[in-house]
C-alpha cells in the first residue's frame, strides 16, 4: 500500500478521542470548507475549535480584527449569526474565554490538536451537549 493510501484511511480525531464529527455545512464551515473543523499545517489559524456563535463573540472577533457577522459576497460568506456553528481559530476562541465571551464548543466536532492551544478542562467548561 503506498503511504498516500494510508492516509487516507487515517480518521481525524476530536478531543474526546473519537471519531471527528461535522460541525456545519449551512453555513458551510472550516479550513477545507467541507463543514469539518480539520486542519493541515497550511492552517496557520488553527480552525479547528467548533463553536455556537453568540453576539458576545461575534462582537469580541470583530473587536480584534475578524469581523465574521458581515457577509462577503464576492467570497460567498454569508456572514454569521448567533446560533451558527463556525470552526473557529484556537487562539481567537482562547482570547475569548479569558475575555468570557467564549462560545459554547461542540467536543465532538472540535478537532484534537486544539488541545495543543487550549486545555480539554477549558473547552469542557464551555461545551455544548452534542
Amino acid at each position: 500500500m503506498e503511504s498516500g493510501s494510508q492516509i487516507n484511511v487515517i480518521k481525524k480525531r476530536n478531543v474526546l478521542g473519537k471519531n471527528l464529527i461535522e460541525c456545519s455545512c449551512d453555513p458551510m464551515t472550516g479550513w477545507f470548507r467541507n463543514g469539518s473543523c480539520e486542519t493541515d499545517p497550511r492552517d496557520l489559524g488553527k480552525h479547528v475549535i467548533c463553536a455556537e456563535m453568540t453576539s458576545e463573540f461575534l462582537i469580541f472577533s470583530k473587536s480584534e480584527g475578524n469581523d465574521l457577522s458581515s457577509p462577503v459576497p464576492s467570497t460567498g460568506f454569508p456572514g454569521l449569526k448567533p446560533g451558527d456553528h463556525w470552526c473557529v481559530c484556537a487562539e481567537r476562541w482562547k482570547d475569548a474565554m479569558v475575555a468570557g465571551v467564549a462560545p459554547p464548543v461542540l467536543l465532538s466536532a472540535t478537532e484534537f490538536s486544539a488541545l495543543s492551544v487550549v486545555s480539554l478542562e477549558d473547552l469542557k467548561k464551555h461545551s455544548k451537549m452534542n
